[in-house]
């Protein structure tokens, strides 16, 4: 498994391959459009992100001292912003997720590029994946 930082430097220069931010939403709606289907037994409230304008849904499961999200959202552009995270943080040790810098979100220019609602939500799922790695490592001890 890659490391995170590796993983932020492989989706940083992805993006230099774009001139343009409309070439960048567009490859990010790309991503959301690959992502996995969610469960629909994941598809309910307890489930769903507080702080999102669109609907968000994310799970997440440890499975041999790492956590592996899954998610869904009714948004193209949002299950592209959750693609990356997941990118990033599934498949890491809770410690891990709880020190992530996710220093690529900057690297690419997406909080400035998106409206302050979106960002807010962007927020919102980063706290919701830190709250899961929080409980899975307070379980672990």
């Amino acid at each position: 498994m890659s490391s995170m930082n590796q993983i932020e430097e492989e989706i940083i220069s992805d993006f230099e391959l774009f001139d343009s931010w409309e070439e960048k939403y567009h490859y990010i709606i790309e991503l959301g459009q690959k992502l996995a289907p969610l469960d629909e037994k994941y598809k309910l409230d307890e489930y769903k992100i507080k702080g999102c304008q669109s609907s968000v849904w994310l799970n997440g499961e440890e499975r041999d001292g790492k956590i592996y999200f899954s998610a869904d959202s009714d948004s193209t552009f949002v299950k592209g912003e959750i693609a990356l995270l997941m990118m990033v943080l599934s498949g890491q040790t809770p410690e891990a997720i709880l020190d992530a810098k996710l220093e690529f979100i900057d690297a690419l220019g997406l909080r400035q590029h998106i409206a302050v609602t979106r960002a807010n939500g962007l927020a919102a799922m980063i706290k919701q994946m830190k709250t899961y790695a929080l409980a899975f490592s307070s379980a672990s001890k």
